[in-house]
């Protein structure tokens, strides 16, 4: 009788760039890849964060350094990306809102969302996927999206959008690098409670609202993504690219 082998979720040897790293689901995810045994890079803007990171990850004997970086300079990214070793895992974590009516987005906010959402995150998985091909290594390229990428929301048009623009570009990278082995998919969690968030769900209306669309009735935690994230990135995951793992509690089910 031949049994199926169970895939393996470690990530001993492999090397991972984590973006937007210094708190919140980007610095869980370096944890989850680390604990699985991936080399990993927290990059961000706030050096005193990832510095402080890296240094917890290593006193737990993982493997782990800082990379102060602004990804919205797609040039500085693209320049460190070339210098460095090959990463094969790439969680492109790094974005912002500014929830706003429809009637009060300015232009600005429009550019700053798309400059971070889209721009930056494009750029930096084409920096990675191209470093690849270059030493013909198979990788895999994980989006952090959002629900908002797959249904609309009141206050969220600009959001909205550039997360709908994720998963399309997503898709579309997935089919131009599948012949070099990189897989590219997105993550799209709800609404997670981070220190950045918190302050948000103290008002109670709100709250109420967010909780209303969960159908699991909490909030996300981030520890709901890390194993969502490891999967990606392992081998566990090898048949998956150009697809979109949505972690929200039965949001989008509706």
């Amino acid at each position: 009788m031949d049994l199926a082998a169970a895939p393996s979720f470690r990530l001993d040897g492999r090397r991972a760039l984590v973006t937007g790293a210094g708190r919140g689901i980007g610095l869980a995810a370096a944890a989850a890849l680390a604990q699985a045994g991936a080399h990993v890079t927290l990059a961000a803007r706030t050096k005193g964060e990832i510095e402080d990171a890296a240094a917890a990850l290593r006193a737990r004997g993982q493997t782990a350094e800082a990379l102060v970086l602004d990804v919205s300079d797609v040039n500085a990214a693209r320049q460190v990306v070339a210098a460095a070793a090959p990463f094969q895992i790439l969680v492109n974590n790094a974005g912002m809102n500014r929830p706003a009516p429809l009637a009060e987005v300015t232009v600005e906010d429009f550019d700053a969302i798309f400059a971070l959402n889209v721009r930056a995150a494009y750029f930096m998985a084409q920096a990675v996927a191209m470093r690849l091909v270059e030493a013909k290594l198979p990788g895999s390229i994980i989006n952090i999206s959002s629900q908002m990428g797959h249904v609309g929301a009141a206050r969220r048009t600009v959001y909205c959008a550039s997360k709908h623009a994720m998963e399309g570009f997503t898709k579309a990278m997935a089919i131009e690098l599948a012949p070099h082995g990189i897989r590219v998919n997105t993550l799209g969690p709800t609404f997670v409670e981070t220190p950045l968030t918190r302050p948000f769900f103290q008002n109670e209306t709100f709250r109420k609202e967010v909780l209303s669309k969960i159908k699991l009735g909490r909030l996300g935690q981030v520890e709901d993504l890390t194993g969502a994230i490891v999967f990606l990135a392992s081998d566990a995951s090898a048949l998956m690219t150009g697809s979109a793992l949505v972690v929200d509690g039965g949001w989008t089910a509706e």
